[in-house]
């Protein structure tokens, strides 16, 4: 006879499991007994929970350990390898490419296994390009000698406005148009990977990773700032990614913040993004310059150089992003503002004078009411944060998106 569990007691059966794999992931290794202290729960319920766990191949039983007196203890031990996901970035933040796609396989701590980039510019369209992340994952897949069935899903890192549950990037105004980047259905593309399929919005997914795995971890009301070609943000309240009524809080790239009347891609003027975003950097420098540069890191080599070009293009850059962020500070109140995306490569060149400039003549909030850091994962921290999602009810539940 099959016995159905009640709602709540399903619930309460996943919670539980939840802590002990939470633990686990901490700790390694650890015994039943040692389990049931530390998260509060009897022994009989770790052990059906670790058994459960040991027919999952998630947890394994890794010998006995000293006696303090009676039985000795079995110790289990945490199998990081024994799933995987894939994570797709499609938010042209590649330092050496602003057409660059970036496919990751990663384990259950996040360490990424392998890693392979394509150009878009070279495929007709997405579902080109969609048919080519099925070859590659397939090729990796095989490489690594992993099977299918311990594949936990594969997530897409999307630039523009994302409703995660219906799976449809509805806009992306920074990707090539040809593409097809408006109103995109992923749903269709679900057929060609035989495990679960994510999408997310790049800053969303990238403050999802600082969040579970990164600086953020005890940070529960916070502002992730997402500057690449375009810039975006992940809001943390709470310990939650908020997200907002149609799904489009966080694109703070397109707030006003000049009267020049330049056009931006999403079709407004003046948009922060191009004065703040990583692509403005370069055409300030090649336009004072002549030279032409093509990324953030050549600049950042000039800068290091002492060029006075680039000294005088990364002020002007600065006192823009300085902009946008009191604004965030403004709407937001957040404790902490990380950065990350392209420019968090700048590190310390960066965050010295932010934080000067910031807290320069304000006198709605002082220097301890905010703290800005720099993104753990840098630039990959949106593709670290689309491949965690196939984890996320596994270890989290639904609960960390609202």
């Amino acid at each position: 006879m099959v016995i159905l569990l009640r709602p709540d007691q399903e619930k309460i059966k996943d919670s539980n499991n939840r802590k002990i794999l939470h633990l686990l992931m901490k700790k390694r290794e650890m015994s039943k007994q040692a389990i049931a202290r530390e998260t509060g729960l009897t022994v009989p319920t770790v052990t059906n929970n670790i058994n459960r766990l040991i027919e999952e191949g998630i947890v394994e039983e890794a010998g006995v350990s000293v006696s303090t007196g009676g039985r000795k203890p079995m110790i289990i031990r945490f199998l990081p390898q024994s799933r995987y996901a894939f994570g797709v970035d499609f938010s042209s933040n590649h330092l050496t490419s602003s057409s660059c796609i970036r496919v990751i396989l990663i384990d259950f701590d996040a360490v990424i296994k392998q890693e392979v980039d394509f150009d878009y510019q070279d495929f007709d369209n997405i579902d080109e390009i969609m048919k080519h992340v099925q070859v590659l994952t397939e090729k990796i897949i095989k490489n690594l000698r992993i099977s299918v069935e311990r594949i936990l899903g594969i997530g897409f890192s999307l630039p523009g406005t994302v409703n995660e549950r219906k799976k449809v990037l509805e806009l992306a105004p920074n990707l090539s148009p040809n593409l097809g980047m408006k109103d995109l259905h992923f749903k269709k593309y679900e057929s060609l990977f035989p495990f679960p399929l994510f999408v997310e919005n790049e800053a969303n997914a990238a403050a999802l990773a600082e969040l579970i795995l990164g600086i953020a971890r005890q940070k529960r009301n916070l502002v992730y700032l997402s500057l690449n070609r375009g810039i975006g943000a992940g809001i943390v309240v709470r310990g939650h990614i908020y997200k907002g009524n149609k799904k489009r809080a966080g694109e703070v790239g397109h707030m006003t913040v000049d009267s020049r009347g330049i056009s931006c891609t999403c079709g407004r003027k003046d948009c922060w993004e191009i004065y703040a975003a990583s692509g403005a950097l370069i055409r300030e420098y090649n336009r004072e310059s002549g030279i032409k540069i093509k990324d953030t890191k050549e600049f950042l080599e000039k800068l290091d150089n002492g060029d006075p070009i680039a000294v005088k293009s990364w002020d002007i850059y600065l006192n823009y992003l300085v902009r946008g962020i009191n604004n965030i500070i403004l709407a937001f109140d957040p404790h902490y503002l990380i950065i990350g995306g392209e420019i968090s490569e700048f590190g310390e060149r960066l965050l010295k004078p932010l934080r000067s400039r910031i807290f320069k003549e304000n006198t709605y909030y002082k220097k301890d009411d905010l703290e800005i850091l720099i993104s753990g994962f840098k630039e990959n921290a949106s593709m670290i944060g689309v491949a965690l999602l196939p984890f996320q009810k596994l270890f989290y539940g639904d609960n960390k998106i609202i």
